[in-house]
């Protein structure tokens, strides 16, 4: 790092300034990411600084040394275009020497800044794609109801089957938000799916929608949908899952723009069958 800057870790106050910097950036984050992106690995937020001045930063998440995801870079723009952000991204090493030997770290790359990525060592694994869709009424399916804190025991089993490894002290409370709506599809009792839908800057996103198949998949969508009429909906698929391309597409959603999916090492095991709907750019 330049000797003019100091990197270290932020505070939960000082993560809050930088979630709001990520919307002014047009990232539109939910209004409660802070606190539950912060508690799921607060040693993972790193801030740079000028004096007391925090002028840029980055994410570099572990997911209990299993799985490492790296995000939220950030350079304030009177301090762009002097190296700071490739100073930033030089210290990845920050999250390496937290995860066992072997776990990968994931990260989503936009456009511009892939071929940067791969010189690092990253792969592309697959594109996922921003689709916006307004709202509205439909005629839900009795499968689907909210998901009770009884439930959350087996929606863990779901999302390690589509996330890869365990994520309890994210989930938890992600799916316990305020301001949000979660929902179970489950027939003869079994569990099918989940979905996420929570208030951002702008509008609301579903994060995650893992589904068994395309038909509950759908029926998610709609409860999503059903629950803000009026409002944007937003959902990132991912373009290697067939099913969730045709989903946006039946229900006439707006391309906005697309990231990929990179990796460092080998991924995760997801079934990426029934990713409908990757959880956030910024935490996987």
């Amino acid at each position: 790092m330049n000797k003019e800057f100091s990197y270290q870790q932020l505070n939960l106050e000082q993560f809050k300034t930088y979630v709001e910097w990520a919307a002014a950036e047009g990232w539109n984050p939910g209004i409660h990411d802070a606190e539950i992106f912060w508690n799921t690995d607060p040693q993972g937020f790193w801030g740079c600084f000028k004096d007391e001045e925090m002028v840029g930063g980055a994410s570099m998440v572990s997911y209990d040394g299993l799985y490492g995801f790296m995000g939220f870079f950030i350079v304030k723009p009177e301090y762009r275009n002097a190296g700071l952000g490739r100073m930033l991204w030089s210290d990845k090493k920050i999250v390496l020497e937290r995860l066992q030997p072997g776990a990968a770290v994931g990260m989503d790359g936009v456009v511009a800044m892939q071929p940067f990525y791969q010189k690092g060592g990253f792969e592309i694994a697959y594109k996922d794609v921003r689709y916006e869709r307004t709202g509205t009424t439909f005629e839900l399916s009795n499968t689907i109801s909210k998901i009770s804190a009884s439930a959350i025991e087996e929606i863990m089993q779901l999302d390690l089957e589509c996330f890869g490894v365990p994520r309890p002290r994210f989930l938890t409370p992600w799916l316990q938000q305020p301001d949000s709506f979660s929902y179970q599809c489950r027939e003869n009792g079994q569990l099918k799916g989940f979905a996420l839908l929570r208030k951002c800057f702008s509008g609301y996103k579903i994060g995650p929608l893992f589904a068994d198949n395309t038909v509950v998949a759908e029926e998610l969508y709609k409860a999503c949908l059903h629950a803000v009429p009026g409002e944007p909906v937003f959902l990132d698929i991912p373009l290697c899952n067939p099913s969730a391309l045709e989903l946006v597409e039946k229900y006439d959603a707006r391309y906005v723009f697309e990231c990929a999916r990179m990796y460092l090492g080998k991924p995760p095991a997801m079934n990426i069958k029934k990713v409908f709907g990757i959880t956030s750019f910024e935490l996987g």
